[in-house]
């Protein structure tokens, strides 16, 4: 499953971060994609009521202190997946709630894509990819999500 092989929990984030300092994070394998650079101009200083906060990796954002979002652009998409697929203000997003309370949640049909940590104590997911959506939506979608039933008839 894709969503394993991304980064590490939000837990782990909180303690590179500190108070307000900047959060080391790891870029995706594409960070240096010029996409990349249309998403992160246009991402928020304010997302779901948290600040943004300064991190040291190329293609990345995060907000909250301690971090409770952070975002990564970069990933290859990963085509279909048994994951759920949620469409929010028009952009694709597969959800990975493996380590709930931590959600993961990566675009879906869009490359570069893009991947939000979420600790879903501190903010609403919801609240955060749509706050995110006209950044992310700067990706052209290359494919939509479909359900099973859309695939396979009732």
């Amino acid at each position: 499953m894709r969503a394993r092989l991304l980064v590490p929990s939000l837990a782990l984030v909180g303690l590179l971060s500190g108070c307000a300092g900047t959060i080391a994070l790891q870029p995706a394998e594409a960070a240096n994609d010029p996409a990349c650079a249309e998403v992160l101009v246009r991402v928020p200083d304010v997302v779901a009521g948290l600040d943004r906060r300064s991190t040291n990796a190329q293609s990345t954002a995060a907000w909250g202190d301690p971090a409770a979002v952070i975002l990564r652009c970069g990933l290859t998409d990963g085509g279909p997946s048994v994951l759920p697929c949620f469409t929010v203000d028009n952009v694709d997003w597969l959800r990975d709630d493996a380590n709930d309370p931590n959600f993961t949640f990566v675009t879906y049909g869009r490359n570069p894509a893009v991947e939000v940590l979420i600790d879903s104590t501190a903010v609403s997911g919801t609240a955060v990819l749509s706050d995110l959506s006209i950044a992310v939506g700067t990706l052209e979608p290359l494919r939509v999500c479909v359900d099973a039933t859309d695939v396979l008839g009732n």
